[in-house]
């Protein structure tokens, strides 16, 4: 779509990202975050894969993007296990041969104060915060070097940038998906693959609705918009940096938090 001004010699160009052809893959998407994402690319025509644990609540958001004349199928398996994951991908090369674009976004939190923190509680959250967004890479990486092109996008947090009380594991997990994306940056530029965090901050998700609205106010106070984000607004983010447009963009942490911690 072109927008020319004709009391003057600017001309616009406004791009509308297209993904047809496209294969993505998209973890957590049975809710919050991983939805919107897997709505966003499915509406600019990608075929979404829609991974959770739960058949139930990714296999919702198969069926509401395949009934509005999307494509998408629903995966569910652990994304924490090893061999789940190398299972599950293995049958995904099988069928669709490459995975062209990569969001790492299952997580978990199991918040508590350190000295109060179970070994449980540690390991459940690093194993599928981070160590899933390895094991997920590991098993579609080569399948993308051999096209010579890829976007690999990880879901961190504020909380991995600036810390937080009583989320050890998660603030933890969160700073080794920046280093771990950071690397892959660097490892795979050479074949045309980004990769790329996003770092939401106060995000309107299941994880914050059970907050309570005193923690709520308390929080958007520190927040100069003085306002909650919506999955949307992490999606649109994920959605340019899947894009041939972003091809320029790599190794970058990019924040959309409302301008919390500039």
């Amino acid at each position: 779509m072109l927008l020319i001004c004709k009391n003057s010699a600017i001309l616009i160009s406004v791009m509308e990202l297209n993904y047809k052809g496209k294969t993505a893959f998209v973890s957590g998407a049975g809710r919050g975050i991983g939805k919107a994402v897997a709505l966003e690319l499915a509406k600019a025509g990608c075929t979404v894969l829609c991974i959770s644990k739960n058949i139930s609540s990714c296999g919702k958001v198969a069926d509401e993007i395949n009934a509005s004349g999307g494509r998408a199928e629903a995966w569910a398996f652990d994304v924490s296990k090893p061999a789940e994951v190398k299972d599950a991908c293995s049958h995904i090369l099988e069928k669709y041969s490459a995975v062209d674009i990569i969001v790492n976004n299952a997580g978990i939190t199991r918040d508590n104060l350190l000295m109060r923190m179970s070994d449980e509680e540690w390991d459940d959250v690093i194993s599928t915060n981070l160590s899933s967004c390895f094991y997920v890479v590991r098993n579609l990486i080569r399948a993308m070097v051999g096209n010579r092109h890829g976007r690999i996008i990880n879901i961190a947090s504020v909380s991995g940038q600036a810390g937080n009380t009583g989320q050890a594991n998660y603030s933890a997990a969160k700073a080794g998906i920046i280093g771990f994306t950071k690397t892959l940056a660097r490892e795979f530029a050479a074949r045309n693959i980004t990769a790329n965090v996003v770092a939401p901050g106060f995000i309107d998700t299941d994880m914050t609705a059970v907050l309570p609205a005193s923690i709520i106010e308390a929080a958007k106070a520190n927040i100069p918009l003085k306002r909650t984000g919506k999955p949307d607004d992490i999606a649109k983010v994920c959605a340019f940096l899947a894009s041939d447009e972003a091809g320029y963009i790599t190794g970058q942490t990019i924040a959309v938090n409302g301008g919390l911690y500039m």
